[in-house]
């Protein structure tokens, strides 16, 4: 039994693919193949169940796998260990954030980390809160970037802000005349929404229940979805909707004023609190704080930063 034949084996668990898993271990299928038929051998067992389209773990198997990730985790943070003998801040910090979160927080966040540490190499990536779970326990990043609530075994988390929602409109649309706008008046409007399985996506449906269309035979709506914020601030400056927002993505365009114009909600503004998550075997803490340290001074002044 090697790490590498673990690897193989989380890999495959992860893509239920025997081919995408040899991509993202960047060998080839017949490599990946015959080393898990050797694993597989070696200890008289099945591990997955091979299938016409996909493979799943045998009930053995998902043990097998669940051990394999502790193995790998440990051997990582061997590697986490010696890097931070020399230097903690030398080695390499990988963090991921979800997609509402990143394109707006590391514009503003890198330069502050660069400036705080400029020995520290960064490896940034974007993705959905389930994946970037998986990375991080799985060791494949050091510390991830979610919305709150977020809770995971031997994860440690840290509130960095509040952060509140926004209406947003075209500069034609009705609602541009008053000052803030209700959930009552959002409920007549054809709210565009991010697409089933982003976490943006239930945070507004949580303050906004009666957002979801249900088709074009509900007094006209028609239920559409982006991809993501890019794309429905296009949408809604064209005029198929309005949408919410949180307020990074928000100020984050300032091409688009004369198409857009952005509304507070009557009452208390509903929002999200943002985290920073990273694994409690993590070796290298220093990090971790240099990390909060940049979001801290990172320029976002719609947000209530959390000392």
């Amino acid at each position: 039994m090697t790490l590498t034949e673990l690897r193989y084996i989380v890999a495959v668990a992860r893509e239920k693919h025997f081919g995408r898993a040899a991509q993202s271990c960047f060998v080839s299928q017949p490599t990946l193949s015959a080393a898990i038929k050797k694993l597989e051998d070696d200890l008289g067992m099945a591990i997955f169940e091979r299938r016409p389209r996909d493979v799943a773990l045998t009930p053995i198997g998902e043990q097998i796998v669940t051990r394999a990730h502790r193995v790998l985790e440990e051997v990582e943070g061997i590697r986490e260990l010696a890097s931070s003998g020399a230097d903690p801040l030398t080695a390499t910090l990988r963090i991921g954030a979800i997609y509402t979160i990143g394109p707006y927080l590391f514009p503003e966040m890198i330069p502050e980390l660069n400036a705080l540490s400029p020995k520290t190499p960064l490896v940034v990536e974007e993705g959905y809160t389930a994946s970037l779970r998986k990375r991080l326990k799985q060791g494949e990043l050091d510390a991830i970037i979610v919305a709150a609530p977020f809770e995971e075994p031997g994860v440690l988390t840290r509130p960095l802000y509040d952060e509140p929602f926004l209406v947003v409109l075209s500069t034609s649309h009705p609602l541009t005349q008053k000052s803030t706008v209700s959930v009552q008046d959002l409920a007549r409007e054809n709210v565009l929404l991010l697409g089933s399985g982003n976490c943006f996506r239930d945070q507004v449906l949580e303050v906004c229940p009666e957002c979801v269309g249900t088709g074009e035979a509900e007094e006209g709506k028609t239920q559409l979805e982006g991809s993501s914020l890019e794309t429905i601030r296009y949408m809604v400056a064209s005029g198929m909707g309005v949408t919410i927002m949180p307020c990074t993505a928000v100020r984050a365009d300032r091409f688009s004023e004369r198409l857009l114009t952005v509304r507070r909600f009557k009452g208390i503004s509903p929002g999200r609190q943002v985290l920073l998550a990273w694994r409690h075997s993590f070796t290298r803490p220093q990090a971790i704080d240099l990390l909060a340290q940049a979001i801290r001074q990172a320029s976002m002044g719609c947000v209530n930063k959390i000392n």
